[in-house]
């Protein structure tokens, strides 16, 4: 070969080739294949809490605002002077804030003393993208500020809504601390001073709620996530920028074998557990285990109603009242779907039929629904032997739904169903002229919510319904009802 040169120079880059494809991706590779939408779902997602949060808190001020006039009404009745002193002003005070919510405000740090892990994350990602932003075109680089400049402004929005709810805290004290002074008030200005307390609750938990969705990722996020999790670059940035960073520092030469020096092993923590359990008898390590359990048992209890009550925040508020949950989601949360399929035998009138409803509820409350639906109904035949699938018609349906207990539930409907009278020949002449196409259906029962392993079926509803109103018809109809449902 007269160039040998070359051809150890090719076989050099092939090798390097092949090796570039082994090695994982490097720091830079990661940075530039980062998915583009990162940006666009954060922007989204800001841009709407805020929104909301911005407009539900300007809802819950003019109504605060109304209930203290209401109070300030009334309280004159009683002590005009004592109302004057507590409520000249407060209109004032509601309008200010009101009027801060429509400026933007940034702040970083915790928003009302409880830690986000999500909100965290997220900034410190993205103050990680912006500090490396020359690996990234000047389009995305933009993004990257823009989106931390909208993280801080929500994180002040909700700051806000914290002031909001302190103001309104200490107008409840300022009312309660003046009503204390009288023996007896008058029934209504009683029931205006709970209106007030009320809705400084369901305010604390819709602003709860909105902290819980911004907390809450989607896939896209949690993957963009994961991908800056797996550089070394971004973990030694997250240990020194994070909010969590700062509140537990990690000590220098953290993890290093002179930071472990005279430290207890593993090892030595067991072998000194099982020496005092040998000496507290041969059923020791069964009763602490039980022990364990009931304390692990009665925190999860403990955890389950503080979050009822406040959703786990620092500075929740304790309510005199039973509350409904719905009250603080948006109208499209409080929507139920469902489903249900109805068979009734065949008669001298009407073949075999299947009824197929679809229906949407609204959740009045905790244990309450109200919806609309319809349904359509398919004709099998006679019998077995003589199958015919046909159309038999249509209805439009209306029920409620209130909890008994448990999960059962009080049933009742009105509905009109429609079946051409293909039958009416069999009919006596008093009755033709008596049958109508749209029959009304008047229905009461008990339904069963069936929790099943399956998550396909999970919320089974089982119901059993009289119709009141079949003995009116013409041709008479089947009285009970039985229906199988499900509820997404």
């Amino acid at each position: 070969m007269k160039k040998p040169w070359l051809f150890i120079l090719l076989l050099n880059l092939v090798c390097l080739q092949q090796a570039a494809a082994q090695e994982p991706a490097s720091f830079t590779d990661k940075i530039l294949n980062f998915p583009a939408r990162f940006n666009e779902r954060i922007q989204k997602k800001t841009d709407k809490l805020e929104e909301q949060l911005t407009r539900q808190t300007e809802k819950y001020l003019q109504r605060l605002a109304r209930k203290e006039e209401k109070l300030r009404k009334k309280l004159m009745k009683t002590d005009s002077t004592a109302a004057k002193q507590l409520f000249d002003g407060s209109a004032e005070q509601y309008a200010k804030l009101s009027e801060q919510l429509k400026s933007p405000t940034a702040i970083t740090g915790r928003v009302g003393g409880q830690y986000m892990p999500y909100v965290d994350s997220l900034k410190t990602s993205l103050a990680f993208l912006q500090q490396n932003s020359g690996l990234l075109n000047s389009e995305e680089a933009k993004k990257i500020t823009g989106s931390l400049q909208q993280v801080n402004q929500l994180q002040g929005k909700l700051q806000q809504s914290e002031q909001v709810k302190a103001f309104i805290r200490q107008r409840k004290e300022q009312i309660k601390a003046t009503l204390s002074r009288y023996t007896t008030l008058p029934k209504g200005l009683t029931k205006e001073y709970q209106a007030f307390n009320k809705e400084l609750f369901y305010y604390s938990q819709q602003v709860q709620e909105y902290k819980d969705m911004l907390n809450d990722p989607d896939k896209l996020l949690t993957k963009s996530l994961s991908l800056l999790n797996k550089l070394p670059a971004f973990q030694s940035f997250m240990q020194q920028h994070s909010e969590l960073a700062g509140l537990f520092a990690v000590p220098a030469g953290y993890g290093t074998n002179q930071s472990l020096a005279g430290l207890q092993t593993r090892s030595q923590v067991q072998q000194l557990m099982q020496n005092q359990l040998a000496s507290a008898g041969p059923n020791a390590q069964q009763m602490l285990q039980q022990n364990l359990q009931a304390a692990q048992a009665q925190l999860n209890t403990l955890k389950d109603k503080i979050n009822k009550l406040g959703g786990g925040g620092a500075d929740m508020d304790m309510p005199d009242f039973k509350p409904n949950n719905q009250k603080t989601k948006s109208f499209w949360k409080r929507l139920e779907y469902g489903t249900n399929l109805q068979t009734q035998k065949s008669s001298n009138f009407f073949p075999t039929t299947s009824d197929l409803g679809l229906s949407v509820g609204y959740k009045l409350s905790d244990k309450s629904i109200i919806g609309l639906g319809g349904s359509y109904k398919v004709g099998w035949g006679k019998d077995i032997r003589n199958i015919n699938i046909s159309s038999q018609g249509a209805g439009l349906r209306s029920f409620l739904d209130v909890k008994l207990k448990g999960s059962f539930f009080a049933s009742g409907g009105f509905e009109y169903n429609y079946q051409p009278l293909s039958y009416t020949q069999t009919l006596t002449p008093q009755d033709q002229q008596r049958a109508e196409e749209w029959q009304q259906s008047g229905l009461v029962g008990i339904s069963k919510i069936i929790s099943l392993k399956s998550k396909a079926f999970k919320k089974t509803k089982v119901q059993l319904l009289w119709d009141i109103l079949s003995y009116q018809q013409v041709p008479k109809a089947q009285a009970l009802k039985f229906r199988v449902g499900y509820s997404f």
